[in-house]
């Protein structure tokens, strides 16, 4: 049995834990290549795609502010790109969208969604906002994407509509909160390092100088992000895991190799 295959399977039989109160706003940048989105159309989408309840709608396309299913959001129209010095350093790391130099250059707008209510969680937060999002990447031909500063992630369409509908399924989409930064080296081993692990208030995390492919690097992390977000986990340093009785991998807190600070050691 895969690795995803454990923690889903683990989900249907455990509630997941609240997590604490976090009171950091969610933002995201969808952006556009010659138009935007009509706020009609996202939330008539919230409304049908995701079964959400919308209420105490106030403004336009051009700003608006709205609850949904209790939490306050605003959507913002921005008749300019996001400025390329904000964007240009991570071009090289964006490995998930394919001419992403080309593409993400060629955008002439984008919207600013933001999810303001203090008293939910942070995975709570994060959920509606790619909801959100991509609703309006739905319904918006020009749309082309999504900019993520706060975990340096750029995110085209498609993949970003696939993976939000995970939430559907009762599983996080982490590959669209997380950066999840893979390494080579000359001696033929493979490093992973997470990025925005600490916008939910757990530690970052590092696999150094593994055997495993970077592709299988990436495939166990993601289901292991899963796990920590869903179920407030917090992993320590001595401690262990594993996915079966017999496997234990260790966990070292240390100063991290590809990370600012210390971040928490896999080793694999």
């Amino acid at each position: 049995m895969g690795l995803f295959d454990f923690f889903k399977k683990k989900e249907t039989k455990e509630t997941p834990k609240p997590e604490k109160e976090n009171n950091s706003i969610a933002l995201s940048m969808p952006m556009f290549k010659g138009g935007s989105y009509s706020l009609d159309k996202v939330l008539e989408d919230l409304k049908s795609h995701w079964g959400l309840e919308v209420s105490e709608i106030s403004g336009d396309d051009e700003v608006a502010t709205l609850f949904i299913n209790g939490m306050m959001a605003a959507i913002a129209k921005m008749p300019a790109p996001i400025p390329s010095r904000d964007l240009e350093s991570i071009f090289g790391y964006s490995y998930l969208w394919n001419n992403v130099e080309k593409e993400v250059s060629e955008h002439d707008s984008h919207a600013i969604v933001s999810i303001l209510d203090k008293s939910k969680s942070q995975v709570e937060k994060f959920s509606l906002m790619t909801m959100i999002n991509a609703s309006i990447l739905r319904t918006s031909p020009d749309a082309i994407g999504v900019y993520q500063g706060n975990q340096t992630l750029l995110l085209p369409k498609g993949l970003y509509i696939d993976f939000a509908d995970f939430l559907l399924e009762g599983n996080l989409p982490v590959i669209l909160w997380i950066y999840i930064g893979l390494v080579g080296s000359e001696e033929g081993k493979n490093s992973l390092y997470t990025f925005g692990m600490k916008e939910f208030g757990k530690e970052e995390i590092e696999i150094i100088d593994s055997q495993m492919s970077r592709g299988d690097l990436h495939e166990f992390i993601l289901p292991v992000l899963n796990y920590i977000l869903a179920y407030d986990v917090t992993l320590k340093n001595g401690e262990t895991i594993g996915f079966s009785e017999e496997q234990k991998i260790k966990i070292t807190e240390s100063k991290a190799v590809y990370l600012d600070g210390n971040s928490l050691k896999l080793e694999l």
